[in-house]
């Protein structure tokens, strides 16, 4: 008897020191500080200690609901294991040295809201279970070398309010699912290899603010429906192949502070554009009179 509750006190005193997350969230915990050399990180754990003191973790009702890593010398690549920690909201592993692919177990953090893996060195797909995180808001990877498409699947995730993808080398074309996310705030593209044209249903997403598409292949005029992005400010289209007359229905975004078209093959009254947009901060264009030279205006 005597031995029994000793042995029920022994197993009390783990789950106490382990905040008593479940096991396999611990274990998950521990992959990531094996595989991505824990013992060299900026701010390490002490893996003997209790999981409550460990840096940047968030323990709520015994599950791990954020894990902030970001700036803390991550080397190495993820484990398929971060896909155990199932109640995870927040995972921030952002300016690290982490490389290989994006495992395909992220698609099993059902809870997860934000996921910023940004300026890492990450390599591969974007994985296609991306498209189970019905629960994210932002979708932060730029910064690293990422190939291939942009998963259709995205289009199912209608909570998405940032998608932040600029700098890596993802081909292919905008799929037009994008368009279904209309509580998009943001969509940062630039800085990839993508082609084709820019949606005409982009016009849709009514509560854009940041459009960023510039330094790519895309090709054909810019959709005069982009002239419904009411809370458009930034709009960053430089450095493509875009054609055609600059839509008049670009003078509708009052809100516009940001405006960059240069390096494309864009035609327009680039005196009378500027002198309706009297809020813009910056503003680029080719210079019609200047053999393509690239004209700036700021307004401060």
């Amino acid at each position: 008897m005597k031995n029994l509750r000793t042995a029920l006190l022994l197993c009390l005193t783990t789950a106490l020191a382990f905040a008593g997350i479940e096991t396999a969230e611990k274990e998950a915990l521990i992959s990531l500080y094996n595989s991505t050399e824990g013992v060299n990180w900026t701010h390490s754990w002490d893996l003997d200690e209790d999981i409550q003191t460990w840096h940047g973790v968030v323990i709520e009702d015994g599950q791990v609901v954020a894990l902030d890593l970001s700036f803390n010398n991550l080397t190495g690549e993820l484990p398929e294991a971060i896909g155990n920690l199932k109640g995870l909201r927040h995972l921030n592993l952002y300016r690290n040295r982490l490389s290989g692919k994006i495992p395909n177990s992220i698609g099993k953090l059902n809870n997860l809201q934000t996921l910023n893996l940004s300026f890492n060195s990450l390599v591969g797909t974007i994985p296609d279970s991306v498209k189970n995180l019905n629960e994210l808001r932002e979708l932060h990877l730029f910064m690293n070398s990422l190939e291939g498409e942009l998963p259709s699947g995205l289009s199912s995730l209608i909570n998405l309010e940032s998608i932040e993808l600029f700098s890596n080398n993802l081909k292919g074309v905008i799929p037009e699912g994008i368009c279904q996310l209309k509580e998009l705030r943001v969509l940062a593209l630039s800085s990839n290899n993508l082609t084709g044209r820019i949606p005409e249903s982009i016009g849709t997403l009514l509560k854009l603010e940041r459009l960023e598409l510039y330094d790519n292949q895309l090709i054909g005029p810019i959709p005069a429906e982009m002239g419904q992005l009411e809370n458009l400010r930034e709009l960053m289209l430089s450095d493509n192949a875009l054609y055609g007359q600059i839509p008049a229905e670009l003078i509708n975004l009052k809100k516009l502070r940001v405006l960059m078209l240069n390096n494309n093959e864009l035609r327009g009254d680039y005196a009378q554009l500027y002198d309706e947009f009297a809020n813009l901060e910056q503003f680029e264009i080719d210079h019609p009179a200047k053999n393509n030279n690239t004209a700036v205006a700021n307004n401060n």
